[in-house]
């Protein structure tokens, strides 16, 4: 059975890890929606211009395995200040289906919201001191429950292959690193 993956981006968004993100996940199988919450064609954080599938109001009736949230800034803001994107991550936790984010979008936006009340979390370290309703951690990725989270750039290929592994299996979470060439991956 396919995994349904939905990928928010904005203006600003960090386009390193909106890449991580589509081309590690696609690489598995997933059946995946690029929405952006602007226009179509966004402005990421350096300049690119990355074209999204649909606008993130033509997925609001839509059921997600995972939301993951690339993050940038504005482009964390930009994401946090959507209400349709809003309500889609409460009913993603709610209904304890996957939600994942990185960069600043764990505190820009989860934290924010309230999602990740009483979760651990991680975001980009310079963020990780001003989130106030989780429990803040100081590593590359964590994962506590539905709630996958990870530091920026540098993690975004080992936060992709971590979001595979809780998706799909860790099976296959090692066979598409090994493929990658990013040697040593560990599930555990």
């Amino acid at each position: 059975m396919n995994k349904k993956v939905l990928i928010p981006i904005a203006d600003g968004s960090e386009e390193i890890e909106a890449a991580c993100l589509i081309d590690v996940l696609r690489r598995a199988g997933a059946d995946l929606t690029i929405a952006s919450v602007n226009n179509l064609e966004i402005t990421a954080s350096r300049q690119l211009k990355i074209l999204a599938d649909k606008l993130i109001s033509e997925c609001k009736d839509e059921i997600y395995d995972l939301i993951a949230l690339p993050g940038g800034m504005p482009g964390a803001q930009n994401l946090c200040d959507n209400k349709i994107l809003e309500e889609l991550l409460k009913e993603q936790k709610n209904s304890g289906r996957l939600f994942a984010a990185i960069c600043a979008s764990p505190a820009v936006v989860f934290d924010h919201q309230k999602l990740i009340e009483g979760y651990k979390a991680t975001c980009y370290p310079s963020f990780l001191e001003k989130m106030r309703n989780c429990i803040p951690i100081d590593q590359k990725i964590v994962v506590d429950r539905n709630c996958i989270t990870s530091q920026g750039p540098a993690t975004a290929l080992k936060f992709s292959i971590k979001l595979i592994e809780h998706l799909f299996s860790a099976q296959k979470a090692v066979a598409v690193a090994d493929s990658m060439l990013i040697t040593k991956y560990n599930h555990k």
